[in-house]
């Protein structure tokens, strides 16, 4: 009593079900219709423009165009009782002077004055009550902020 069974052992279909089965074809591809503006940013704060880079535009916003404070040198370094400092102002600005510790609490304001435009060398006196180690020259300019390290004797 053999019966002969079609019936597959896994349950699978077999492939030829498979030719009567139609698939669908697409055309073309789908476009997304929107109107989304491209990115500019408000505010070019240190932002120099990738194709004004390349091409050499003397028109970037380059940060040495809007420099007020240039400091040449401070000297002489490790410091006993007085520091000199030669600085350069593009413009009259109000100049701040101070020494900071290693932490970044300020100790001692050397100097909060006004000066003119041009090349001007700055003596100030170190005071006795700075004990002797490394400290950080603090010099500001309007927003701009240039700290030099200092030893003091």
């Amino acid at each position: 009593m053999s019966v002969l069974c079609s019936v597959s052992v896994f349950g699978q279909k077999s492939d030829s079900l498979s030719v009567g089965i139609r698939s669908k074809k697409i055309n073309k591809t789908p476009q997304i219709k929107a109107n989304i503006p491209t990115y500019k940013p408000k505010f070019s704060v240190g932002y120099i423009p990738y194709n004004d880079l390349v091409s050499g535009n003397k028109n970037a916003n380059s940060p040495k165009q809007d420099k007020i404070l240039s400091v040449l040198k401070v000297y002489p370094n490790p410091v006993d009782d007085q520091i000199n400092i030669i600085l350069r102002m593009d413009r009259e600005s109000n100049l701040s002077v101070k020494i900071m510790d290693l932490l970044g609490n300020e100790i001692v304001t050397l100097a909060n004055e006004r000066i003119p435009a041009g090349e001007q060398t700055k003596s100030y006196t170190i005071p006795n009550r700075l004990n002797s180690g490394i400290y950080f020259l603090k010099i500001m300019s309007g927003s701009e902020t240039i700290v030099k390290r200092i030893s003091v004797l």
